[in-house]
C-alpha cells in the first residue's frame, strides 16, 4: 500500500524484459524481432520509473540486422530516460544474443552459460548433381547478372563466394564495433574474441565479455535493494500463435531453429 502514500519513499522496482529464442524477422511465434519486442521494450523503461531495467537473455542469434535493430532500441530508451541496463544470460548469449547482452550496462552469466561466437555465418545446400541425377531441368531467367547469387540448383562460382565474403566481413566489422563500443577497456586482447568463438561461464569473465557469475533476482537485490521488486515484460503471442495456426511453417523454422541452438550444444 506505500507505494500509494506520498511522501513515502517507495521500494525501488526493476523491469525485467525476456529475451528468449531465435532473432529473425519473421512473425511466427518464439522468434525475436524488432517490431515484436517494441511495445515490451518500451513498456518495460516507461511503466512506473523503473530503477532499472534486466535482459534476461537466452539465444543463440539470429539476424544481424534485427539483433542491431533490439540493441539500438534498448540504447536509445536508457540514454533517454537515464535508467541503467544489466543483462543476464541463461543458456546462452551468442551470435546476435551476444549483440542483445552488450545493449547492457553489464552482463552477468551462469557458470554453464555459452557467451561469444562474434561472427557471421551463412549455411545452404548444394543439389547440382541431385537434379542431375532424376532428370530434372533447371529453368532459371533473370535480368541482372547478379541476380541468382549462389543458386543451390548450379555449381558454386569463386566469384559469387567473394561477394558474400564481403557481404559477411562488412557485417562482422559492424558487430566488432558494436562490441568494443560497449565493452570498452574490459575486453581481453585475446585474437580469439573475434573468431566466431564461444566460452562458458568464468572463462567469458576472464575475457572481458562478462562482468561476472551472478544470477538475476540475488545480483539485483544486491544493487537495488532487498525490497526491490520485479515487473516482467515479453512480446505477447498473437491469437493464431495461441492457437496453433501455420503449423507447418512452424515445425519447417522449428528445424532450423534447433540447427542453431544445436552449435552451442543445445537443442
Amino acid at each position: 500500500m506505500k507505494r500509494f502514500i506520498p511522501f513515502i519513499p517507495k521500494d525501488p522496482v526493476v523491469s525485467v524484459v525476456t529475451l528468449s529464442g531465435v532473432i529473425a524477422a519473421s512473425a511466427r511465434g518464439g522468434t525475436l524481432s524488432d517490431s515484436a519486442l517494441a511495445p515490451a521494450i518500451e513498456r518495460a523503461f516507461s511503466r512506473g520509473k523503473p530503477a532499472a531495467v534486466a535482459l534476461v537473455l537466452n539465444s543463440p542469434g539470429g539476424s544481424p540486422a534485427q539483433s542491431s535493430l533490439i540493441a539500438a532500441r534498448i540504447r536509445r530508451l536508457a540514454e533517454e530516460k537515464k535508467i541503467p541496463v544489466h543483462a543476464f544470460v541463461e543458456d546462452v548469449a551468442a551470435s546476435g544474443g551476444y549483440w542483445l547482452a552488450c545493449a547492457a550496462d553489464d552482463i552477468w552469466v551462469d557458470d554453464s552459460s555459452i557467451v561469444g561466437s562474434i561472427g557471421v555465418i551463412s549455411a545452404g545446400f548444394g543439389f547440382t548433381e541431385a537434379i542431375a541425377r532424376i532428370g530434372i531441368e533447371r529453368r532459371l531467367h533473370t535480368a541482372g547478372s547478379n541476380k541468382s547469387l549462389l543458386d543451390p540448383f548450379r555449381p558454386e562460382s569463386p566469384e559469387e563466394v567473394a561477394r558474400l565474403r564481403t557481404l559477411q566481413d562488412q557485417i562482422h566489422a559492424s558487430f566488432i564495433a558494436h562490441v568494443k563500443a560497449r565493452r570498452g577497456d574490459r575486453l581481453s586482447t585475446d585474437e580469439d574474441i573475434f573468431t566466431g568463438q564461444f566460452w562458458a561461464g568464468q572463462r567469458a569473465v576472464d575475457l572481458g565479455l562478462a562482468d561476472g557469475v551472478a544470477h538475476a533476482v540475488p545480483k539485483l537485490k544486491a544493487l537495488y535493494g532487498d525490497k526491490t521488486r520485479f515487473q516482467k515484460f515479453g512480446p505477447k503471442r498473437g491469437l493464431f500463435q495461441r492457437f496453433g495456426a501455420s503449423v507447418t511453417a512452424e515445425l519447417t523454422a522449428g528445424i532450423e531453429d534447433r540447427a542453431l541452438w544445436s552449435r552451442y550444444g543445445l537443442s
